[in-house]
């Protein structure tokens, strides 16, 4: 069983040692392996997702942003491989790679992104709307295929949640958890980016980016709030409950009267309760789903995969979102607890990337891995988990408009991160994330790291060849010349 988040970031998760209570994901991780140095092949959803069926990077999947055309699913995928030897598979919950799936029995996805209310579903039978709240429709859904299966045949699950997605609307019975809380301003939040063109130009500043009624629900009038889609979902005990709990708060503000730097770090306070709040709600559903396979004496011979789509920024460098290749994006949580292969409570330093989890997947099943997947398997390091696995980490995003980010690539060893921006900023850049773990002095430029460039640069060279990245091969190529 996988359950896949939606930009939820390591920084929030308890098991992670982060600020957010997520009892259930912890389990996961008591009962099993936390990966302290998962990454992401490309940081945005459908992507991360293409690579996760493949094993494929995006260069070789086809789907390179969430702009491109529908996934093409008539390419092989590791549950097509399960198919063949006799697992039911099944996808429920957002997916964001079009409708027309294959390799799966069964499938009741969401519409497109999906909403928090009363979501659009699309399933075999056609679209159907759904009233409620996102999280509990996924787990509803899932359990029922679980309970329409017979317990004779292996099973795959792939359980996608909408949540965390932006814009954080928790179930309204999660509201006020976090609101007493202290969250202490990320060291970096006033970072203005000096040597980094690429961060300079960014749009995901919650200082200037994040909207006040869009994002964190401060709309100056009821009717302007329920004019927003979001809101128009509602029935009408939803909004209720909503205006209830944000109309105050929205008043309170309007009496502080803050500066600009006062109000940017109000808006971080806020996007970090209605971010900490919906996880919430995603997590008590996790726990139902453990709970079920508890209950159904699932739990001894069934592994279960908790990851996100990629990592998220939390106020670091000032931001929320995602896209760079620096560590809070870059990298993911992962957590997986498989009975008699994992031991409880490991703790996995090795790099792996979310192409491996295919391959892992297909060898753990006893299944031949397909020659054209790139991700190699890191079951060893489940059964050995003081193994090592990936010596570099190859990373390509392709997107050229959303918060205009500029497309890189660039290659990680644990130590040095060698990154080359190229469209709208053309330019690269060299960290030491032992002595600079934060990311904050681009060191491409220094004289002293002149050897570690051309090291890295070779690095960099034989990762792009070795995946056959041809765009990455033609500007790495020219920059060279």
């Amino acid at each position: 069983m996988i359950i896949i988040s939606d930009d939820h970031s390591y920084q929030t998760i308890g098991a992670y040692g982060g600020i957010g209570h997520t009892p259930n994901i912890d389990k996961i991780a008591r009962n099993g392996a936390t990966f302290h140095k998962a990454y992401v092949n490309n940081s945005i959803c459908g992507p991360a997702r293409a690579a996760l069926l493949t094993g494929k990077y995006s260069h070789k999947n086809g789907f390179k942003d969430n702009g491109t055309s529908d996934f093409d699913f008539g390419q092989n995928l590791f549950v097509k491989e399960l198919q063949k030897t006799g697992y039911k598979t099944a996808w429920v919950g957002k997916i964001h790679l079009g409708h027309q799936l294959q390799g799966f029995d069964y499938f009741d996805i969401l519409d497109d992104q999906g909403h928090y209310f009363n979501p659009d579903f699309i399933s075999a039978k056609g679209k159907t709307r759904v009233e409620g709240y996102v999280s509990d429709i996924v787990t509803d859904k899932a359990v029922t295929w679980l309970d329409d299966i017979s317990r004779e045949e292996p099973f795959c699950l792939v359980i996608g949640h909408k949540a965390t997605h932006r814009t954080w609307m928790p179930h309204p019975q999660d509201f006020g958890k976090y609101d007493q809380d202290h969250f202490p301003l990320p060291s970096t939040f006033w970072d203005r980016y000096e040597g980094r063109e690429a961060a300079q130009l960014q749009e995901m500043s919650i200082e200037k980016d994040m909207r006040m009624g869009y994002d964190l629900k401060m709309f100056e009038s009821t009717e302007e709030m329920f004019k927003d889609g979001n809101f128009k979902r509602m029935n009408a005990t939803q909004k209720k409950q909503y205006l209830d709990y944000y109309r105050p708060i929205y008043e309170e503000l309007k009496k502080r009267n803050l500066s600009v730097k006062e109000l940017a770090e109000w808006k971080y306070r806020r996007y970090m309760i209605d971010y900490l709040n919906t996880a919430a709600s995603m997590d008590r559903n996790i726990g139902r789903v453990l709970d079920y396979l508890h209950d159904n004496k699932l739990e001894d011979n069934t592994m279960v995969i908790y990851l996100s789509d990629q990592g998220f920024y939390m106020g670091e460098h000032g931001w929320f979102d995602k896209r760079f290749m620096y560590e809070e994006s870059f990298r993911t949580p992962l957590i997986i607890s498989m009975p008699g292969v994992t031991p409880v409570n490991a703790q996995v330093n090795a790099q792996v990337i979310n192409v491996d989890i295919a391959p892992t997947l297909l060898e753990l099943a006893g299944i031949d891995v397909p020659e054209d997947m790139q991700g190699e398997s890191f079951l060893d390091v489940l059964r050995h988990p003081n193994h090592s696995h990936r010596k570099t980490l190859y990373y390509h995003y392709y997107e050229n408009g959303e918060h205009a980010v500029s497309p890189h690539f660039g290659v990680s060893d644990g130590r040095y991160k060698l990154i080359r921006f190229y469209k709208r900023v053309d330019a690269w850049e060299l960290y030491d994330l032992k002595k600079d773990p934060q990311e904050m002095e681009n060191l491409y430029s220094k004289k002293r790291y002149r050897k570690i460039v051309d090291k890295m640069k070779k690095k960099l060279e034989r990762e792009i060849e070795k995946f056959d990245d041809q765009e990455a091969k033609e500007i790495f190529q020219h920059a060279e010349t």
